[in-house]
């Protein structure tokens, strides 16, 4: 039960930036992983970037942030 709580961390946190990392009791860091995924999202909006690389920036920041959640439990 303890790698399925683990996997769900991950998942949330791959969907929401952060909201693993929360649930888990890092709220400073959640919310730190929250801002930057904010950020980057209105840098590639602001500067009108390719839609194939905002997905791709996206995706990977996605997976850092599902790896840090999953490390942490």
């Amino acid at each position: 039960m303890v790698e399925t709580d683990a996997v769900i961390n991950g998942v949330l946190s791959f969907i929401i930036p952060g909201l693993g990392q929360a649930i888990e009791g890092y709220k400073k860091r959640g919310i730190i992983l929250f801002i930057v995924a904010v950020i980057i999202g209105v840098i590639l909006y602001y500067f009108n970037v390719n839609q194939l690389i905002t997905y791709a920036v996206s995706g990977i920041y996605g997976l850092i942030a599902a790896y840090d959640a999953y490390r942490l439990y």
